[in-house]
């Protein structure tokens, strides 16, 4: 297949701002054809389309409003009869480390269900065209430390499924390509999540002092960069304003 963003159908889920925003924003100044705008944040949102929809023309941005873990039967049928998707970006997450339930079915149901979905969409082998699933981890998904303990197991398990999902034997069946982006500590609202008290100074100082804090802007941009070229199955890391590379992770 020919990775290109040129006129392609993307959805991006948790988009209204933040680092779904930018990946938004940057698929749409490399040419992509329509992107849609998934999100609970519906004020947000319907701004977040607007500017884009100024900033590139009218109808190029759509807001759908959509809580990814109830949502997902109604807003896809509602996108498939409309649109021909070609890129899935799991973006949507939480860090809440009191309710590992809640951060559980943001960060990790809610990503296999929304890619097993599109993937079955896409499937060449099932009559669709092919196509790109991202699905956004975090650095902290392979990383040891004492902190994020419910926030880690979600994004150990992306990697994981992601992973798996992307390998080469299922890419030559399917034609979906597959892919992890793992964030580092990034400027968006899931750094004001709430952590175990007991870790919270801990957590601060590592913010503080240990890292250097990325814009989301820079995240978006990486993200797209990588689309023509990356390879299924493969985990991205992007961190401290580095430029972004595959993870160190075992084969």
């Amino acid at each position: 297949m020919a990775y290109d963003p040129t006129n392609k159908v993307v959805v991006v889920t948790g988009a209204a701002r933040g680092i779904g925003y930018e990946i938004a924003d940057q698929f749409l100044q490399n040419g992509a054809k329509t992107l849609i705008i998934l999100d609970i944040l519906e004020d947000i949102g319907l701004k977040a389309v607007k500017t884009l929809s100024d900033k590139y023309g009218e109808g190029k941005a759509v807001f759908l409003k959509c809580d990814v873990t109830k949502d997902l039967e109604k807003v896809s049928e509602e996108i498939f009869q409309k649109y021909q998707v070609d890129v899935l970006v799991n973006n949507a997450g939480v860090l809440n480390e009191a309710s590992f339930r809640q951060t559980i079915e943001i960060n990790c149901t809610a990503v296999v269900e929304w890619s097993m979905k599109f993937w079955e969409y896409m499937r060449m082998d099932k009559g669709g065209r092919g196509g790109t699933i991202y699905n956004v981890a975090s650095l902290y998904g392979f990383q040891y430390n004492p902190w994020t303990v419910f926030y880690k197991a979600s994004k150990y398990a992306v990697i994981g499924f992601t992973r798996s999902l992307g390998h080469p034997y299922n890419y030559d069946k399917t034609g979906v390509r597959a892919i992890t982006i793992c964030p580092g500590f990034t400027d968006t609202a899931i750094l004001t999540g709430n952590t175990w008290d007991w870790h919270k100074e801990g957590f601060e100082n590592v913010m503080e002092n240990e890292v250097i804090l990325q814009t989301p802007e820079t995240i978006g941009k990486a993200v797209v960069d990588i689309f023509t070229f990356a390879e299924t199955g493969t985990v991205w890391v992007k961190e401290n304003n580095e430029p972004i590379k595959l993870a160190p992770l075992c084969t």
